[in-house]
């Protein structure tokens, strides 16, 4: 199994790309910890469906955006899972308008959760895979991080803020045997996505070179690989999972 033995901490992951990340590491031999915000009942149902893999899990409840809380959850993940060896960035939110009508709060809670959140955790992680000589960071941004999005100003610069990050730290932990990668997917069809518009979907699938949307298990398999031994000489890298939709 691609991650038999491995202790890893993923957040927001009761919904989406987070629940497909955790069910696929369980499946590959890791023991998992996440975290959620709102949907308690899918966490709790989601640890005992890892928990019935013969895995350990632990589901905790946190807003990623709290500093403090972040170090909290990392020494509880620690102490539950008997260690720690990576770290999925992966909770976020958005709340789009355009530039003109756009207020602070809406740009602030964004920045908050998408940005400074992953920072949160990936300071809360730093110290012990520094000290283990080890660990694999990767963190699940956007393609509108890389080209913007109409409407979504604080999105796409808390993503791109984390490509920006994901490659400083890349070189800042290098040394220690820490690699840091970033996840930029396209328009994936989580429940979330499933209640757009048809022709926002639709739009979105002309887009693509493949002509199909990306579902949660496309991007968790690409996250298992980066967060594997067989992606060691890996690190800094943006790598998009989005069928083409912005080449």
């Amino acid at each position: 199994m691609l991650l038999e033995g491995k202790k890893a901490l993923i957040t927001g992951g009761s919904q989406g790309i987070g629940t497909a990340t955790v069910r696929l590491f369980a499946r590959e031999g890791a023991d998992v910890a996440f975290t959620y915000r709102k949907h308690e009942e899918e966490a709790l149902a989601l640890a005992d469906e890892v928990k019935g893999m013969g895995r350990v899990a632990l589901a905790v409840k946190a807003d990623t955006s709290d500093y403090a809380r972040a170090h909290e959850v990392v020494a509880e993940a620690r102490a539950a899972l008997g260690g720690l060896d990576i770290l999925v960035n992966n909770a976020g939110m958005n709340w789009d308008g355009v530039i003109w009508k756009m207020k602070e709060e809406q740009f602030d809670a964004v920045i908050n959760v998408d940005l400074k959140g992953y920072f949160n955790y990936i300071r809360a992680v730093s110290e012990g895979f520094r000290e283990q000589q080890s660990g694999r960071i990767i963190n699940v941004t956007s393609i509108n991080g890389l080209r913007g999005k109409f409407g979504q100003t604080n999105y796409s610069a808390a993503k791109a803020g984390v490509h920006g990050m994901t490659k400083t730290v890349a070189k800042e932990l290098g040394g220690r045997g820490i690699t840091v990668n970033a996840v930029a997917p396209g328009l994936i069809l989580t429940a979330m996505m499933e209640a757009m518009p048809e022709e926002a979907k639709q739009a979105s699938l002309n887009e693509t070179a493949v002509r199909r949307l990306g579902d949660p298990e496309d991007v968790a398999h690409v996250i298992a690989f980066l967060a594997s031994d067989r992606a060691r000489h890996v690190t800094g890298e943006i790598i998009k999972v989005d069928g083409g939709q912005y080449i």
